[in-house]
């Protein structure tokens, strides 16, 4: 009993520890974030396989897909890019941009199987020249087809 207690207890300490973390990162961004969200519905993706083994290291993955509003019903923009397989069913680097109504915003960073990714934002046109900060990546579904983009960008 005691076990299950002390193990319930730091799973607690760690879930605050997160609130708090996250509290204070969005407080330190204040007004000073751009939260951009939109709707990837993966429908171009291509693997080109360099070997005959299917999915190995190095292997490169290449797209260009309509972005969606967060209604999930209107095109609000296009993306394109590249991934290269870095470890067989864990992870790919990728880089691309997402071209908005507004501008672009370019993004690099792990794409990873399994769980949310996050890339680096590197720059924007239009609305986002000179844009820097982060894009959280998820997918909306088992089968890959659509992925939540949620892009925080430092204006300041």
């Amino acid at each position: 009993m005691r076990g299950k207690l002390g193990l319930l207890a730091a799973a607690g300490m760690v879930s605050a520890l997160a609130l708090v973390v996250s509290l204070v990162s969005v407080y330190a961004a204040g007004p000073n974030v751009t939260r951009v969200a939109v709707i990837e519905h993966a429908t171009t993706d291509t693997v080109v396989d360099l070997t005959t083994n299917g999915d190995s290291t190095g292997d490169l993955l290449t797209f260009h897909n309509e972005l969606f509003d967060t209604g999930n019903d209107d095109v609000a923009g296009t993306d394109q890019g590249e991934c290269v397989r870095i470890e067989v069913g864990v992870s790919w680097e990728c880089r691309w941009i997402n071209f908005l109504e507004d501008g672009s915003i370019t993004v690099e960073g792990p794409f990873f199987d399994d769980g949310p990714s996050a890339l680096a934002i590197t720059g924007g046109t239009g609305a986002y020249r000179g844009a820097r900060g982060s894009m959280r990546l998820v997918a909306r579904d088992e089968g890959g087809t659509e992925y939540d983009f949620v892009f925080r960008i430092l204006t300041a």
